[in-house]
Order: C-alpha cells, then sequence, then structure tokens
C-alpha cells in the first residue's frame, strides 16, 4: 500500500515546487485526502483551539453524552448498531453569516479563538482550491467563483469528540459516507486515531499528527472535475481508550451556486466519458441529507433525472 500523502506547504515556495504540486494532483486523484503541515497556522495557535475544545466537551458535553448512552442503553448492546453514531457534536457556522455569538455554552474566550480559526482555515481553504485550478489547468480563481452562488460560499465547522467505546466492534464512531461539499480541513487529535478511508477497497488510517491539518475532496470538487478528482467514503472507527477530537471545516458552495463540470476540462474528455450533471448545490444538500451514508453515486444520478427538467443559469461570478 502507497504511503498516505503528506504535503508541506513551504515547499511550494522553493525548487521543490513540482514536485509537491506533483503530491497534491496524485492524492487528488488517487486518495481524495491527503495532509498538510507548514500551513500558516501556527502551532501555538492550535494547541490553544485544542485545549478549549477539550475543556469544553468536558464542562458542556460529556455529562449529556453519558446520559445520552445510558438513556438508549448503548454501553451493553450485544448487536451492531447501524443508525447512530458514537461522537457529541455541536455546529458553528461563519458564512455567509456567522452564528457563533448565538452557540451556547461557548465561553468568551474560545468563541474568540474559534472566530479567528475559522478566519485562517476559510484563507487557507482558498489557498488549496487555487492550487487545485493550477493542478487541473483551470485559471486561478475559478473554483472559488464555481463555490460563490449570489452570497459567497458557505463555510462551517463540526466540532466532533469521540469518547471511549465499550463496544468498538458494534457501533462506529462515525458511519462510512462520502462529504457532500467542496474542500473538508480537518483539525483531528493526534494521540488518539480512528479516521479510516477506503482506498483500493480497503480501510487505510489516516495517520493522526500534531499540528497537521488533513484535507478531503467533497462530491462538489468530483462533479466540477468531471470525476478527476473523487470523493472518497471515510469513517471514524471508535476506540475503547481515549477521547478523539475533531474539528471539520467545510468550504462549500452557497447555497444558490450552480454546479456543473468545468467546460475546460470536459472538452479535454473522451466522447465516450460520462458527464457529471448541473445543479443547484441545495438541492444536492436536500438530496444528502436522507442518503448521507449511502453510495455517491445515486446522488449524482438523481441530480441528472433533476437537470432535465429545470432551466439553469450561468454561475454567478463575484
Amino acid at each position: 500500500m502507497a504511503t498516505f500523502p503528506v504535503i508541506n506547504m513551504e515547499n511550494l515556495n522553493g525548487e521543490e515546487r513540482a514536485a509537491t504540486m506533483d503530491i497534491i494532483k496524485d492524492a487528488c486523484e488517487n486518495w481524495g485526502f491527503f495532509e498538510v503541515v507548514n500551513h500558516g497556522i501556527s502551532n501555538e495557535f492550535m494547541d490553544t483551539v485544542e485545549r478549549l475544545t477539550k475543556e469544553h466537551y468536558k464542562k458542556c458535553m460529556e455529562q449529556r453524552f453519558r446520559e445520552m448512552v445510558e438513556s438508549k442503553g448503548l454501553e451493553a448492546v450485544q448487536t451492531e448498531i447501524t443508525d447512530l453514531d458514537w461522537e457529541s457534536t455541536f455546529f458553528l457556522r461563519h458564512l455567509p453569516v456567522s452564528n457563533i455569538s448565538e452557540v451556547p455554552d461557548l465561553d468568551d474566550e474560545y468563541r474568540k479563538v474559534m472566530k479567528e480559526f475559522a478566519l485562517q482555515l476559510e484563507k487557507l481553504a482558498e489557498q488549496l482550491l487555487d492550487l487545485l485550478c493550477e493542478n487541473l489547468g483551470l485559471e486561478k480563481g475559478y473554483l472559488k467563483t464555481a463555490f460563490y452562488g449570489s452570497k459567497g460560499p458557505t463555510f462551517g465547522t463540526k466540532v466532533s469528540n469521540y469518547p471511549p467505546c465499550p463496544r468498538p466492534e458494534l457501533i462506529k464512531g462515525l458511519r462510512a459516507h462520502t462529504d457532500a461539499g467542496g474542500i473538508i480541513l480537518l483539525f483531528q487529535d493526534d494521540k488518539v486515531s480512528g479516521l479510516q478511508l477506503l482506498k483500493d477497497d480497503e480501510w487505510v488510517d489516516v495517520p493522526p499528527m500534531r499540528h497537521s491539518i488533513v484535507i478531503n475532496i467533497g462530491d462538489q470538487l468530483e462533479v466540477i472535475t468531471n470525476g478527476k478528482y473523487k470523493s472518497v467514503m471515510h469513517r471514524v472507527i471508535a476506540q475503547p481508550d481515549g477521547n478523539r477530537m475533531s474539528i471539520a471545516s467545510f468550504y462549500n458552495p452557497g447555497s444558490d451556486a450552480v454546479i456543473y463540470p468545468a467546460p475546460a476540462l470536459v472538452e479535454k474528455e473522451s466522447e465516450d466519458k460520462k458527464i457529471y450533471p448541473k445543479f443547484v448545490f441545495e438541492d444536492y444538500m436536500k438530496l444528502y441529507a436522507g442518503l448521507k451514508f449511502e453510495a455517491k453515486e445515486p446522488r449524482f444520478e438523481a441530480m441528472k433525472a433533476v437537470e432535465s427538467t429545470i432551466n439553469l443559469g450561468p454561475i454567478a461570478t463575484v
């Protein structure tokens, strides 16, 4: 099995740029995931994010999670649970309008830090999208524009904790799925593992690395690249020991953004190559909501069926 791709972003500024861009290209085409280090977010700041996230879980969420486990009798399950994830989560919305000030239980320091973290991740997401444009032969800014819609992209964060699980063989931390959106940036625990992706029909661990950000491709990038880049199934395995922290930020198209394969990429394809559908992102999300833990291909087919019945205009530009 090939080694999980790790990108040192400092190498983009020197003579190793071409080789580094090749690693990103291979990762997007063959893995759907890669890990970035030296990405511009300081280690000290990431340590603060981690400390405050773990403190918040202990103070505000741990007891609630225990009560949920107790109420559902999950500690004594004897058969596999297929409709529940062993995770404790809350969500923050950053764009187009932030809800951080309204989320209950967050203390002022944590609110301020998560707001700043989101700004830095947004900048990193846009930098990465331009690197993908460069590898794809698309003009700089194409992907950001494709995501824009009328109010800019949607951007939000799912903060999760995966507490120790008494029956990890029967309950998944998070069931297998592909991500619906654009590009996902994950700050994961470097001590407790659990994230896996499906590659060549085998589950492969995404290695926990201190101060790295894990990047993965969502369904929308698969559509825009007409399948050149693939979103891949991934899951979280519950662990018997340790509490795994996961902060996943989703840089997605705006709700009214029209998503379709980039014409420049389709022109290069052979005639018999299938063309991915054209749709409004919000419509895809409505479909995804009920089918998240199923294969993505039927979702694309369903969007293709809808495509023929509606008239979609061109992408709105910034």
